[in-house]
């Protein structure tokens, strides 16, 4: 996996916090801003997964599979595509 360098600008307050959160986990800052952003990306492919469970719902269908299996497919069949 490369590794690629970004430039982020953050105020005195959110710069504390990660600091403070770095120090927490005994880990780097920007280790600290990649599960960060990973825990975020996730959150936002539940969401989504939500909104497609609530879509088909509306759909009406006959024989609607339970959410759990609904879950799993829609997890296989967008998780490579990301968010796009």
């Amino acid at each position: 996996m490369a590794i690629a360098r970004l430039e982020v600008r953050l105020d005195q307050n959110h710069k504390r916090k990660l600091k403070e959160m770095a120090d927490e986990q005994k880990t780097p800052v920007s280790e600290v801003v990649r599960r960060l952003i990973d825990e975020a990306y996730e959150e936002a492919l539940t969401a989504r997964r939500k909104r497609a469970v609530e879509e088909i719902a509306k759909l009406e269908i006959e024989d609607v599979p339970d959410p759990e299996t609904v879950s799993r497919q829609l997890e296989a069949a967008h998780e490579p595509g990301g968010l796009y």
